[in-house]
């Protein structure tokens, strides 16, 4: 069996390929699994470092919204449509598995012409719209919220790479919060903005970290590689604030953490609810709205907190996030209720329809 995975651009496409991939390996470690990408995705890095083939095609940018521009796509898309192809026919591909983004239109519409099976897999609350025509040829459509409009959706989740689906919290936060120099039994904020980090989250947290750690409260902050790291006025006796660049390790933040401020992409909401920490949600200001959307099902749940980017001020945080850490109960049933949120086994459920798809075309 041999499945190609188109999912290039970005972390959020990539990632849910990868973790697919992965477990099509756990079940059949014969499987073949080829990546397809542009050379100006991220997938140039994570698919290579991850073990997996990647074959490249042109990338052709696709509008967001039905506007006039899209009466373009098939013309600019031929070339790309046609590179696609020669990857599926060299592959002698069985499946075809898109998670949106620049390649996953080509790939779509490359396995419809030759009759290969196509998955589609959507992260976002909002389809993108490659998903939204690859969910045409297919009645295999899987989604991360059970909100979803679209067509023939299935409600699985984000697949996750094992280290965060089976990550044990409660086992894992001595050796996490050692790892980063906190103490073992302070509460624990964890703020992030992305791998990039957040500028406007960056901000606001500085200035109420004082007053957190005055509240016995101590924080883990992922500033973001390009941001201005904060020199920590650490004095003796009062709980750690501890700015670091970057974490590669978030299964261990996630660990070493009680509750989390942070952004609300599809892949940061689906992991911090298969893991059960609640999170106080500031959904990007800018785009179509999507990461609202993202957030909400869980927050509706009682797993975490939603506030607008306008309003996310040092007095919102100790008005709203400090209340919870300083609340062993309502830490505890937040926690419980985004774990009864998260769907950690997404990446078998996925796993599944990609066996279903091939089945039925084989037995049509």
């Amino acid at each position: 069996m041999h499945v190609v995975l188109a999912g290039g651009g970005t972390a959020g496409h990539i990632e849910p390929a990868l973790a697919l991939a992965d477990a099509l390996r756990r079940r059949d470690p014969t499987v073949g699994i080829t990546a397809l990408g542009t050379e100006r995705g991220l997938e140039t890095r994570l698919v290579p470092d991850r073990g997996y083939q990647l074959e490249l095609i042109p990338a052709v940018p696709l509008p967001r919204k039905p506007t006039a521009e899209l009466i373009t796509v098939p013309g600019r898309l031929r070339g790309t449509i046609k590179a696609a192809e020669q990857v599926l026919e060299s592959t002698k591909a069985d499946c075809v598995a898109g998670f949106g983004g620049y390649v996953a239109l080509p790939a779509y519409l490359a396995a419809k012409r030759l009759g290969v099976p196509i998955v589609v897999h959507e992260a976002n609350a909002r389809p993108g719209l490659a998903n939204k025509i690859g969910s045409r040829y297919t009645r295999h459509v899987a989604v991360s919220s059970p909100d979803s409009k679209l067509r023939n959706a299935r409600y699985i989740g984000i697949p996750l790479r094992r280290a965060i689906a089976t990550l044990d919290r409660a086992a894992a936060r001595p050796q996490a919060r050692a790892s980063f120099g906190l103490d073992a039994n302070l509460p624990t904020l964890l703020v992030t903005g992305g791998s990039q980090g957040a500028r406007r989250l960056n901000e606001v947290v500085q200035h109420a970290v004082p007053h957190l750690q005055r509240a016995g409260i101590q924080t883990l902050h992922a500033v973001g590689p390009k941001n201005e790291l904060p020199q920590p006025d650490n004095m003796p006796g009062m709980p750690p604030y501890v700015p670091v660049p970057y974490v590669d390790r978030m299964d261990l933040a996630y660990a070493a953490a009680d509750m989390m401020l942070c952004r609300a992409g599809a892949m940061t909401v689906a992991e911090l609810s298969a893991v059960g920490l609640p999170a106080a949600y500031v959904p990007l200001p800018i785009g179509n709205g999507e990461q609202r959307l993202n957030a909400q099902p869980v927050v509706k749940a009682g797993g975490g907190l939603l506030v607008d980017d306008a309003e996310l001020t040092p007095e919102w945080i100790l008005g709203n996030v400090l209340p919870v850490l300083s609340d062993p109960h309502r830490l505890h049933d937040m926690a419980r209720a985004a774990a009864e949120f998260g769907r950690p086994d997404a990446d078998e459920l996925l796993v599944g329809m990609v066996y279903e798809a091939i089945a039925a075309r084989r037995g049509a």
